[in-house]
């Protein structure tokens, strides 16, 4: 297969999303370079990361969008059987972080780049960065292709749907609570106020709040599960066994389906701390405190009739569409008047796991599918 080579000179890079993505966007570049075709960066703001926009074709409107973002998440304690940023075959699969989620996607759409010299209308490439905490990098690029490029008729988002049409996924907030308690010998519980046992309490009412929007969110609404959801997913704080804990921080999401304001949630949420939690703590002392942080926002997607959708249904043969728990760029792109639907080789359920993989027939369907794609846009 084409897309192999290129696959494996993507996932060789580290490119979890704490360091720097520039050596594969250099890499990308000088590949782009080779065949003639010109790019340009927009980098974050401290110059450590950048996305990247390159367009093959002419410089007219009516033309396809393929996004992928250039992250992938971390190995740390995973249990590989091999170097996860060597990319290898065992059987029908091949393994390496980010083989699925999304360097396969990338890395067959620019091994198809020398056969896009005919095209009559662009495609446009945009690989992002810092996807996997909070879809920070993709609004600066975006703006630079609604403000910039030729306006396309279209996004197709190459996240691993098994090339299924995805039209709708959730949204997710990030937020960090800060409980800031008072420190006393753990015998003198009455003068002490436990950041720790604060954030529990706080911890559960999250719990109950998830319990409550399972139970009020109609079951066949297309997601699994199908509310939105509340998790907890760290939490730290304490310092000895004897000691009352004076700090304790938890962090959380929100997964929201198309329609719920996660917004309303958070304002809940602070109320109740405001409300019923504060008040007792700082009757024991003032200086207590409860702060929660957004750390990162991005919005659901939801765009079950747009012609993007129609033009991806022909091309790949499938009429189903599907709705994913999982958030994505795609709700970026939509919010910023793109018609978008998501649609990539590999499977979600293997994305983030130890021996990430794909298997060699999603890049086969991957390929033919884009192939597809540069013949319809080269008539």
């Amino acid at each position: 297969m084409e897309s192999l080579t290129v696959i494996e000179d993507l996932i060789g890079f580290e490119t979890v999303s704490r360091d720097s993505n520039l050596p594969l966007i250099e890499f990308v570049q000088n590949f782009l370079f080779d065949h003639g075709v010109d790019s340009r960066r927009v980098p974050s703001a401290d110059g450590r990361k950048s996305n990247l926009i390159a367009s093959v074709g002419p410089e007219v409107p009516g033309g396809i969008v393929l996004s992928g973002h250039t992250d992938v998440v971390p190995v740390d304690g995973q249990d590989w059987s091999r170097d996860p940023f060597a990319f290898h075959r065992r059987g029908d699969r091949w393994y390496g972080r980010g083989s699925c989620d999304m360097k396969g996607f990338i890395g067959i759409a620019l091994s198809l780049v020398p056969q896009m010299q005919a095209l009559r209308k662009p495609i446009h490439f945009a690989l992002s960065y810092d996807e996997e905490v909070g879809c920070l990098g993709a609004p600066d690029m975006i703006e630079v292709i609604r403000n910039e490029l030729p306006e396309p008729a279209g996004v197709i988002v190459g996240e691993p749907t098994s090339m299924a049409a995805v039209t709708a996924h959730k949204g997710i907030v990030g937020l960090r609570t800060m409980v800031r308690g008072y420190e006393a010998h753990s015998s003198q519980t009455h003068r002490g106020v436990s950041a720790v046992m604060t954030a529990a309490r706080l911890v559960s009412h999250l719990e109950r709040v998830a319990e409550d929007l399972t139970e009020m969110t109609p079951s066949d609404n297309g997601f699994e599960p199908h509310a939105t959801s509340v998790h907890v997913g760290v939490i730290h704080g304490g310092t000895a066994l004897n000691i009352i804990s004076g700090q304790c921080e938890f962090t959380w999401d929100i997964r929201n389906i198309p329609g719920d304001d996660p917004q309303v949630l958070i304002d809940n949420f602070e109320d109740f701390c405001r409300r019923e939690v504060l008040p007792g703590m700082r009757a024991r002392h003032e200086a207590c405190s409860i702060d929660t942080k957004v750390l990162a926002r991005c919005p659901a997607f939801d765009d079950s009739e747009s012609s993007i959708l129609s033009l991806v249904q022909s091309l790949n043969g499938k009429t189903e569409t599907y709705k994913v728990a999982y958030g994505t760029e795609a709700g970026q792109y939509q919010g910023a008047g793109f018609p978008t639907v998501l649609c990539g080789p590999g499977s979600i359920d293997q994305a983030h796991q130890p021996d990430e993989y794909i298997e060699v027939s999603e890049v086969q369907a991957g390929e033919r599918f884009l192939k597809t794609l540069v013949d319809e846009l080269s008539v």
